[in-house]
């Protein structure tokens, strides 16, 4: 795991022993690019990594990888191998992710409807710049 993603979660850790905010902390866990898509496609229930894979369109096998450790580390996703033949693993959200679910699914519809809206705003923006 890199030193930012352990230094993070010490930054969570120290804050809650503190009684700082760790909101900016548990955003950056749940709203970075690739944990918001691999906790609601987990929240339709749980996922092998393949399954993962091919739900999360764009992803490479190492950011899933990073992002599923990352979230399984945080307490955010379970991760439990089968001792079949071959080993079966299979990935799951945990009981913290229950009351975020409808959040985070309703910012996942937001955003699929807004994205035309944004990007013409985007380029109309950058027109503009240019122009001056």
């Amino acid at each position: 795991m890199s030193q930012r993603n352990i230094a993070g979660t010490d930054q969570l850790t120290a804050a809650t022993e503190t009684d700082d905010c760790p909101l900016p902390e548990v955003l950056a866990l749940i709203g970075g690019k690739w944990s918001a898509q691999v906790l609601v496609e987990l929240g339709r229930g749980p996922r092998r990594f393949t399954q993962l894979e091919r739900a999360i369109e764009g992803i490479s096998r190492r950011m899933l990888t990073l992002s599923l450790r990352d979230l399984e580390r945080s307490g955010l996703v379970t991760r439990t191998v089968y001792p079949d033949a071959p080993p079966r693993v299979e990935y799951a959200t945990t009981a913290l992710i229950d009351e975020i679910r409808e959040p985070l699914e309703a910012l996942s519809a937001w955003a699929r409807h807004a994205a035309p809206a944004i990007t013409a705003a985007r380029q109309a923006f950058d027109e503009g710049r240019r122009e001056a």
